[in-house]
């Protein structure tokens, strides 16, 4: 299993739009659940969103729900992260994770997303 690789972090202004992109193995990528999550400086991760592995259900967290949309292409194993409405309080280092349907899970080595106001 190789870990999946995010991209499409940066530099960003209040009210923009970004989009990460997640490439993951192809060996289990269409059977796995896949999650963004992000680390700000002196907290803790959080959750920002899921979708499943057939694309059929996406969950948010509540602080983005409505600004940020979660997709996923298996033909290209890749899961999407669209940002927009981007708020200072959106920076933090975004993780892409991936669920084996065994329960085994992945982290990427993160994207850096900064909003400035």
């Amino acid at each position: 299993q190789v870990q999946p690789v995010e991209s499409g972090g940066g530099l960003v202004q209040a009210g923009g739009s970004l989009r990460l992109s997640c490439a993951a193995s192809g060996r289990t990528f269409t059977t796995s659940n896949m999650g963004w999550y992000r680390q700000a400086p002196g907290k803790e991760r959080e959750f920002v969103a899921r979708i499943t592995w057939s694309g059929g259900s996406t969950y948010y967290a509540g602080s983005v729900k409505g600004r940020v949309t979660i997709s996923r292409d298996n033909a290209k194993n890749t899961v999407y992260l669209q940002m927009n409405s981007l708020k200072p309080e959106d920076t933090a280092i975004y993780y892409c994770n991936e669920v084996e349907i065994t329960g085994r899970q992945y982290w990427g080595q993160g994207t850096q997303v900064t909003v400035s106001s």
